[in-house]
Parts: structure tokens; C-alpha cells; sequence
């Protein structure tokens, strides 16, 4: 399997972001988005996933964060679909259950062609550190509409939203990480009887 690396610019009149990801890392990061609380959950992706990830975003951020957040999930989703490549000899489908003290989420991601989000998770604030919540899944239906996958993201209980969302960022980049997984015993086969991802 060659390097699965890719880097992604994208340039609006809202954001200007560029992400470099390499599936194959060490879970090194350098995340500056200009919104804290979002730097630390993609530092949980990065890490966790041991996916090295950089991403340097700029937005107008004087309006709100809602630009740079999406935006951050459709160069994250273009840069995973371009370090995929064609998907032969991945694993497809990956799945983690993490918990943090009384929190825990389960999130399911297929790497299918088709960008699809469910998303059932009671964040029970409005915001943590002044980041939206709603802002979530603003970010993950921009990650699976360009990185063309499935993806199913449960909060199964918590009570503090720091930690639940924590939760859901952990397994998110568990769950990526078993996907994109190489199969030692399918190295060359595409993961589907239909011939195509």
C-alpha cells in the first residue's frame, strides 16, 4: 500500500484552510483554527485516530464560528477521500465505544462512496468553552459529504458536555483509524461485491 498522505487548500470570501493528513502517522498535530474548544476535539482525532493531522483555518470568526467549522470539515473530508484513494485493501468498516468518566458515545464509520450522518447526541448545553454545540454536526456532515462515507455517531449517556463530546471526537478517530485500516488478509481487494466504493 503506498503513502496515504494528502494536503488540501480551500479558499473562500468566510475561510482560508489548509489541511495536511497522513492516515499513517503517529497522531502528531497542529491544529489552529482560532476556536479552542474545536482545536482540542480535532487534537482527540488526530491522537486517537494516530492520524497526523495539520490544520491551519482562518475565518470570520467576527460573524461566528459556524464558517470555519464547516469549512474545516470539507478540506478534512476531501483530504480523507484523497488519502484513501482508491480503497483497496482497507478494512471499510470501523466502530469504537469510548468513554469518559460518566460519558459515552459510539460512533460507526464506513467508508461506503456515500456521504451519509446519523447523528443522536444530547450535548446538554448549548455551548462548551464558547464553542456552538450545534456546530458538531455542522462539522461531521461536511466530513462525510466530502470524504464520501457513512457515518452513525450515538452519545449512549453523559452528563457533562465537555465530556460527552469528547467522547464523540475519541471514537471518531478510533473508528477512522480501524476503517482505513489496511487488511492483511484483502491487501489487494476492494471491500465490496460491487466492485466499486
Amino acid at each position: 500500500m503506498s503513502q496515504r498522505i494528502a494536503a488540501v487548500k480551500r479558499q473562500t470570501l468566510e475561510t482560508r484552510v489548509n489541511v495536511q493528513l497522513n492516515l499513517d502517522g503517529q497522531g502528531t498535530t497542529r491544529i489552529t483554527t482560532g476556536i479552542p474548544f474545536f482545536d482540542h476535539m480535532l487534537d482527540q482525532v488526530g491522537r486517537h485516530g494516530l492520524i497526523d493531522l495539520t490544520i491551519e483555518a482562518e475565518g470570520d470568526l467576527h460573524v461566528d464560528a459556524h464558517h470555519t467549522v464547516e469549512d474545516v470539515g470539507i478540506g478534512m473530508g476531501l483530504a480523507l477521500a484523497e488519502a484513501l484513494g482508491d480503497k483497496r485493501g482497507i478494512r471499510r468498516y470501523g466502530h469504537a465505544y469510548v468513554p469518559l468518566d460518566e460519558a459515552l458515545s459510539r460512533v460507526v464509520v464506513d467508508f461506503s462512496g456515500r456521504p451519509g450522518l446519523v447523528h443522536k447526541v444530547d450535548y446538554r448545553r448549548a455551548s462548551v468553552g464558547g464553542f456552538d454545540t450545534d456546530l458538531i454536526h455542522e462539522f461531521l456532515q461536511a466530513l462525510v459529504n466530502h470524504a464520501r462515507m457513512t457515518l452513525h455517531v450515538d452519545g449512549l449517556r453523559g452528563r457533562n458536555a465537555h465530556h460527552i463530546a469528547e467522547t464523540v471526537f475519541k471514537a471518531l478517530g478510533r473508528a477512522l483509524r480501524a476503517a482505513a485500516e489496511p487488511d492483511p488478509r484483502g491487501s489487494d481487494q476492494l471491500p465490496s461485491t460491487k466492485g466499486a466504493l
